[in-house]
């Protein structure tokens, strides 16, 4: 599997913070874990189906992906293609009118967001188009095109830049309070914009700190601990939820991008 990064136009920096071109010549899986992105999809060569006990499920050609709690197999067919839009927590709420929340532990085809027409146009475009300079320009145009709001919503900003601080170990009734909004309140600003509660949102980015800093040869029942775990089999189970294995046999074969 080749990956080739290329970073917005500075427009959309704000809101984007990158596009993936995958490009898979023979047939594979790849574990893909939660993330804080909500992510769009546009397969241009091939095809790339979700694995499920060891059944395929489909993938839209144009598919608009959530926030979740679990991990993803995805199988790339020989000789597939695809540009992924990774947007920055946030960053996906002002081209859309829907809340994000809708979208959670959800893949969908973006023309359930945006209407068939534009959908369609697009993915002819990108199945036409040679260049990944030239991919990347036609998805930036139709993002230029739908943004709505041209700013991002500082409080919710600032929340999740305390999160990310914290690595996600954090007390939401408290984060709330320094931030001077009522719970309730601040609970149903977070989903809109961020596609999930605040508490699932610092559990995700807790978990990829915890992973993260195992990869880096710590002990992993000491990060627990320190993450805010303190019942070994809990940890070990929503670990599993997470990445789809044991702590073990993730670090031994977990490859992703």
């Amino acid at each position: 599997m080749d990956l080739i990064r290329f970073q917005p136009v500075p427009a959309l920096a704000p809101f984007v913070k990158g596009y993936i071109v995958i490009e898979s010549q023979t047939e594979l899986v790849n574990r893909v874990l939660p993330d804080t992105s909500i992510a769009i999809a546009f397969q241009f060569r091939g095809r790339v189906n979700y694995l499920v006990d060891q059944n395929t499920s489909s993938i839209p050609v144009v598919s608009i992906s959530g926030l979740r709690k679990s991990n993803r197999l995805i199988n790339y067919t020989p000789n597939t293609s695809a540009l992924i839009v990774q947007f920055k927590p946030g960053g996906a709420a002002p081209f859309f009118t829907s809340p994000m929340n809708e979208l959670f532990g959800e893949t969908t085809s973006l023309e359930n967001v945006i209407g068939i027409q534009r959908a369609v146009t697009i993915q002819e475009q990108l199945a036409e188009s040679v260049d990944n300079r030239k991919r990347i320009s036609i998805v930036e145009n139709f993002l230029l095109s739908s943004l709505k709001v041209n700013k991002t919503d500082m409080l919710i900003a600032t929340a999740v830049n305390k999160i990310n601080f914290a690595n996600g170990n954090v007390k939401i009734k408290s984060l709330a309070s320094d931030l001077c909004i009522s719970h309730d309140a601040f609970e149903k600003r977070f989903r809109k914009i961020i596609g999930a509660t605040p508490k699932q949102f610092a559990s995700i980015v807790r978990m990829n700190a915890i992973i993260q800093q195992h990869l880096a040869n710590r002990r992993l029942k000491s990060i627990a601990f320190d993450a805010g775990y303190f019942d070994q089999p809990h940890f070990n189970k929503e670990f599993k939820l997470f990445t789809g294995q044991t702590p073990t046999d993730f670090l031994r074969s977990y490859v992703g991008w």
